[in-house]
């Protein structure tokens, strides 16, 4: 999963949402990546993201799993303009990007992500929890794919790893 946020206190926002993601009975935290503070991608804004990946398990099916997400992100104030074509600022924003290895192309969820593979503010965060784990229509690991969405920026990815805040 890939947690990021640009508007508010972001590091609280995105720490706070991994949290109550743990307490659903039918979700397990596993590991939470280090936050990551990245420039916008695909949208034009002042506020800078940011960004994190997890894993862990649950029993929720994929569908049902995206409906809790999209609570999350609407109890953190999430809104999501129909008005507006192309990404937005955002509060909080939870993508699943694996479900187990998973294929799945439904009109509201495809599954492994589809911009994941492009995406170093994913792929980074993934990296340091999963570098092994593999990519189900690719086949390569996370590492891999990191690696090779570096070579084509020559190495420079524009991302600051940060440190979680202790917010007691």
């Amino acid at each position: 999963m890939s947690l990021g946020s640009n508007l508010g206190d972001s590091l609280h926002i995105v720490l706070c949402a991994w949290r109550r993601l743990s307490e659903k009975p039918s979700i397990g935290a596993g590991r939470l990546s280090s936050p990551y503070r990245t420039k916008p991608v695909g949208m034009v804004s002042d506020n800078q993201f940011i960004n994190a990946a997890a894993v862990g398990w649950t029993s929720l099916e994929p569908e049902a799993l995206l409906l809790h997400l999209q609570g999350i992100e609407h109890d953190f104030g999430r809104v999501r303009s129909t008005d507006q074509s192309g990404y937005q600022d955002r509060t909080l924003d939870l993508d699943l990007l694996l479900y187990d290895d998973l294929v799945l192309n439904l009109p509201l969820l495809v599954v492994p992500h589809p911009e994941m593979n492009h995406r170093l503010f994913v792929l980074q965060p993934l990296a340091e929890i999963a570098a092994s784990l593999h990519h189900p229509v690719s086949g390569k690991t996370i590492m891999q794919q990191l690696e090779n969405c570096l070579r084509k920026t020559d190495g420079e990815s524009g991302i600051e790893k940060l440190t979680w805040p202790n917010y007691g």
